[in-house]
């Protein structure tokens, strides 16, 4: 009998939390625009509020700071195009050369035609932003800081940023600070009053719920310039017709994940070390990326001497296990990865590497699945590589 496929690559989504689909099949069958005036509006209006208000619950914000998005790359392009528009003539962009591209690509776009100086914060060997580093960068010139923006924790290797010293340097200074915590929500402890960040993005489908369902945590006061212009729904700063069904299915997983974060975190602790203790059994030289043990529960990045990853990820496709190479976003691209390159790795290493990570479905059959399949799937790369 043909086993089942192991998924392992939960960081580029996992599926959805039964509360997410039931919350978001209830609103599928019913009509209504939540700027609507009558019935159906108001119906619809509420789904929306209350889910606005249950998101902020969990993640230790107001109502008001929460402003729907159609997920993580929307909102990251919200909180650093608009703040760095808001802020001018203020010109510096300060930026962790880590960042998902979802975060330094519009970055980028402001350097090649908004007169952004944007400056790329350098990484521990473990993918960390130091405070030292931040404070420094700061110094140079603090009066000409627009934004900054640090990832909560890393989609590739796992580690996490020390985001509530960061966002403290920054205050000292005045300056806005974002996160990116699309990876680090239903994994980690994650308040945003408490960190202190000004803006916060997440996203549904790295939480158990939809895709194209996301929201920027925005702290009152702070005022964006928009992105898209419209009908000014979400505080005049994202406008755009509310996907209500989504929004609910958004705010269902947001608060199930939230609630059941430490157990799953322990669980997934457990079962991601002994899936490195396995992995480096059966492949020795095997490389673990990232903190070694301040890093996501569910993430376990690793590089493979001798191999290319995308031949690796292929040959363990087809045995059935799914993994990733990285970021989802820059699947299937030919080039070393930024994030182990800023780390300090050679570039045949960053090439030769797999992310496997783990979610609310991952059970002990998946690691046993994996390393039953890698030696040989490792084997054969190599010998590819040297034909």
């Amino acid at each position: 009998m043909t086993r089942p496929s192991a998924y392992l690559d939960h960081a580029a989504t996992t599926p959805m939390l039964p509360e997410a689909i039931e919350a978001m099949t209830e609103q599928l069958t019913c009509v209504g625009n939540a700027s609507s005036l009558h019935a159906a509006g108001r119906r619809t209006r509420r789904v929306v509020e209350e889910a606005r208000e249950t998101i902020a619950d969990a993640l230790g914000a107001r109502p008001s700071e929460v402003v729907f998005t159609s997920g993580g790359t929307e909102a990251d392009n919200l909180a650093i195009k608009g703040l760095y528009w808001s802020r001018r003539p203020k010109r510096r962009v300060l930026i962790s050369s880590v960042e998902h591209h979802a975060a330094l690509d519009p970055a980028h776009w402001l350097a090649d035609s908004q007169g952004a100086e944007v400056e790329l914060l350098d990484v521990d060997a473990y993918g960390r932003v130091r405070p030292e580093t931040l404070r420094a960068a700061i110094e140079r010139d603090p009066d000409d800081v627009a934004m900054i923006s640090v990832m909560w924790a890393n989609n590739e290797v796992g580690t996490v940023q020390p985001v509530h010293v960061l966002a403290a340097i920054a205050h000292d200074h005045g300056i806005p600070f974002h996160t990116d915590a699309v990876q680090a929500v239903g994994q980690l402890p994650v308040s945003f009053s408490v960190s202190g960040v000004d803006a916060l993005t997440l996203t549904g489908h790295k939480v158990g719920g939809p895709m194209g369902a996301g929201a920027l945590l925005l702290a009152r006061g702070l005022t964006p310039v928009s992105v898209q212009h419209g009908g000014g729904q979400e505080r005049d700063v994202r406008s755009g017709t509310l996907d209500a069904p989504a929004i609910a299915g958004l705010a269902a997983a947001v608060s199930t994940a939230v609630k059941e974060q430490e157990a799953l975190a322990r669980r997934l602790t457990s079962l991601r070390d002994e899936l490195i203790q396995r992995v480096r059994q059966a492949v020795p030289d095997v490389v673990l990326n990232g903190d070694p043990t301040d890093r996501l529960p569910g993430n376990a990045h690793f590089s493979f001497p001798g191999c290319e990853g995308d031949a690796l990820l292929m040959l363990l496709d087809a045995k059935g296990v799914e993994c990733s190479t990285g970021s989802a976003c820059s699947a299937g691209v030919a080039q070393p990865s930024h994030v182990l390159l800023a780390m300090g790795a050679e570039a045949a290493a960053a090439r030769g590497s797999l992310r496997f990570t783990l979610g609310h479905t991952s059970t002990r059959d998946d690691v046993d699945r994996l390393i039953e399949v890698l030696p040989a799937a490792v084997e054969r790369a190599r010998r590819a590589g040297l034909s």
